[in-house]
């Protein structure tokens, strides 16, 4: 078969296979010999994926708790805050003033040129991240489970601008850690019925 017959027979099939004139076999079996893909349509439900899932036993009965998640754009910056229940993801005045206190006082004490990534607020974690555009760095601040900073660079000259930043970002931690470890607390007070 010479080029210009494979071009059509190519053509030809996914004529039938986009006007659904062949049966689902056929229509299958052509799609994967040419590589012919389609969109999902509007009707079609996506996927349902679960983020986190815990699974109690309470007598015979099995509780599930999904992980909920919603996002909330502040001065510029992004917070997702993360539970098992509506109440957990709901922004707080003070979560509100708590990020905005954040990222400027990262801007005045580490580095003015950053890219603040999505602040992560979990029930017992927080994780935050940026990239310093001067030094093309990535910093990772996290409290709660895996504790620390950590940083990510390609080919980073070890200078004393690098070694200050570095101490500028440690400092800076320890108030991300006690200010957000606070911020962490008074969510896990339970409301007064």
């Amino acid at each position: 078969m010479n080029r210009y017959d494979e071009i059509r027979s190519l053509l030809e099939a996914s004529r039938k296979v986009l006007t659904n004139k062949i049966d689902e076999q056929v229509s299958s079996q052509i799609k994967s010999s040419y590589g012919i893909l389609n969109e999902q349509t509007e009707t079609q439900e996506p996927p349902a994926y679960e983020t986190a899932d815990t699974t109690k036993k309470e007598g015979e009965e099995i509780i599930r708790k999904t992980d909920k998640k919603k996002a909330y754009r502040v001065s510029g910056g992004i917070i997702v805050l993360h539970g098992t229940e509506k109440t957990d993801v709901q922004l707080t005045t003070d979560d509100k003033k708590a990020f905005q206190e954040t990222m400027d006082e990262f801007v005045v004490e580490v580095s003015e040129l950053v890219d603040f990534n999505k602040l992560n607020l979990y029930e017992n974690n927080v994780e935050w991240s940026g990239k310093i555009t001067e030094l093309d760095v990535e910093f990772f601040y996290s409290i709660g489970e895996n504790n620390g900073i950590y940083v990510n660079g390609t080919m980073t000259k070890i200078d004393d601008e690098y070694l200050g930043f570095l101490v500028k970002l440690r400092k800076y931690y320890e108030k991300f850690k006690s200010k957000w470890s606070k911020v962490i607390a008074v969510r896990k007070k339970t409301p007064e019925a």
